[in-house]
């Protein structure tokens, strides 16, 4: 492959953790009661190789120091630390409004780890198509719970 070759359609992932609070009210077992979980979330990029001989991103699709600062700007550094809950679980929102100056990240859902990659999408698919139009995509969102349970968002449609 020469210099002014492309290859179209490759994908990078960055990976970033974060601490953070949540519950889900109405589960059966012990996610009901208020817990926490150290967080990590992939994000992958898919886009071509650039080809810029003497450059510094020369033969990448994107520095991933690029990446680490939009995700941690725009969402990681957002929920780290904060107690994600529902807007309608009034019983801990409120409760969380008596805590002076509490980190509280209200959501339009429950924050179950499907809901929480499918906003982090979301949120950062702007983001990156601001910063870089249509060279690269947000293709995937990979956010780990634990080390043993995730959910994978890529905005795909499923046809029933």
């Amino acid at each position: 492959m020469n210099a002014s070759t492309s290859v179209s359609n490759t994908s990078i992932t960055r990976r970033l953790e974060f601490d953070a609070g949540h519950r889900i009210p109405n589960h059966d077992g012990q996610c009901k009661h208020l817990h926490g979980h150290r967080y990590a979330i992939e994000i992958t990029l898919s886009g071509e190789i650039l080809t810029h001989p003497g450059k510094a991103d020369d033969g990448m699709v994107l520095d991933f120091g690029d990446i680490k600062r939009l995700a941690s700007k725009n969402l990681v550094d957002i929920w780290d630390h904060a107690f994600l809950v529902a807007e309608n679980d009034l019983v801990v929102v409120n409760f969380l409004k008596t805590i002076p100056d509490h980190k509280t990240v209200l959501l339009d859902r429950v924050p179950t780890v499907e809901n929480l990659a499918y906003l982090a999408f979301t949120i950062l698919k702007p983001i990156f198509s601001d910063a870089f139009g249509d060279r690269l995509y947000l293709s995937l969102i990979r956010l780990y719970e634990t080390p043993n349970c995730w959910a994978d968002y890529s905005g795909a449609v499923f046809n029933s």
